[in-house]
Order: C-alpha cells, then structure tokens, then sequence
C-alpha cells in the first residue's frame, strides 16, 4: 500500500485506465506523458519541480510526511511515488529537456513499437486530477493492491465534487467510511472519500 492508512469502504471509478488506445493529440498539440525521474528521493531539484519551473504542467502524486529539523518535527509534502510524475506538453517542447536531464525519462508502452512513450488521456488525468484535489488526504496505492475480488455494488456518484463517476463498491471490516477508487494508466491508483448522501446504487 502507498498509503499509511488502510482502505475502507471503496468504489472503483470506471475511468479508462488504458493509455494503449491511439495516441490523443489536442489541437495544440500537447498530450500527458507519464515519466520517469531517477533522482534520488531526496534530491533537492527533483524532476517535477525543475519542470515546473521551466513553465511546463506537471502533475505528482503527493503526501505528507513527518521530518525532523533543527530538533523540530514538522510536516512536509513529498512525492508518493518519487520516480513517478506526468507532465503536459508537446513533444517538441518535452523532447530537448529529456535529451539535456539524463535523470529523466519517458516510460514507454509495452507491444506498441519500439521507445513509443506512454500517454494518458486528457479526460482520464482531468478526472483524476479533480478526484484527488476533492479530498484532504487522498490515499494512493500501487495496481496490484487493488484485486478483482474486492469489488461490490455498481454505484454513480451524485452531487458533490465526484458528481457523474460511476464505480462499484468495495467493503471494509471495520468501518463505515467509503472512498472512490479511480485507477490512473495501470501505474497508480486513488482512493478519495465519498459522503453516503452522494451515493446511488446502480443495478447490475
């Protein structure tokens, strides 16, 4: 799990969470690109910073952690998964800076032909995006954690921030709380909490 806290009650977003449908290019010629960056995890000027400054939009799941400074424990926002970040731009802008940044790659789509770099749909990274800003303290956890046997009741989303997402619903001993799980790319997936008022039931 990529989370400290445990799962509870869950639904499944059914967002596309396969980037090996075509290619999606915008009229302006931008796409997200899921990237790499090898630097080490505490490295002052990670991939998405040095990006950002750079004008680029870079999307990085993020968490908080407690460190100690100056004999002060203190909270800080670091990277969830540190090598793991998507940036939004045209190839012809990305490209140079991938070329210059040794310590950044793309990650390229397996039976797709030969270094194709991995892309994600504008609609799927908008969803996500928005799901994770909804919550204070999303939880994100790696594919494999997420099994087929845990899922439940087909349900849509209405009203509130997640209104529209329809998932399925997944049960948890121990408590009543239930999140919406919404599966980026096959590399990350996120569990944000939904109130009950904002759940229906769908019939199967």
């Amino acid at each position: 799990m990529l989370s400290e806290t445990s799962l509870s009650d869950t639904a499944t977003a059914e967002v596309s969470d396969d980037c090996h449908n075509g290619v999606e290019v915008t009229e302006d010629g931008t796409q997200w690109y899921a990237m790499r960056d090898l630097k080490r995890a505490n490295a002052k000027m990670p991939a998405y910073k040095l990006l950002r400054e750079s004008g680029f939009e870079v999307f990085t799941p993020m968490r908080w952690r407690l460190v100690t400074k100056s004999g002060r424990r203190e909270r800080e926002e670091v990277p969830c998964i540190p090598d793991l970040l998507f940036v939004h731009a045209c190839a012809d802008e990305l490209d140079p800076v991938v070329e210059a940044t040794p310590t950044l790659q793309y990650r390229y789509e397996r039976g797709r032909g030969y270094r194709t770099p991995m892309t994600v749909r504008r609609v799927d990274m908008q969803r996500f995006i928005l799901a994770v800003r909804a919550t204070e303290e999303p939880r994100y956890y790696s594919p494999d954690e997420i099994t087929p046997d845990m899922y439940g009741r087909r349900v849509l989303i209405v009203g509130g921030p997640l209104d529209g997402l329809e998932g399925r619903l997944l049960k948890a001993r121990g408590t009543r709380r239930r999140h919406l799980l919404i599966d980026l790319a096959q590399l990350l997936t996120v569990a944000v909490e939904v109130a009950p008022e904002f759940i229906r039931l769908l019939p199967e």
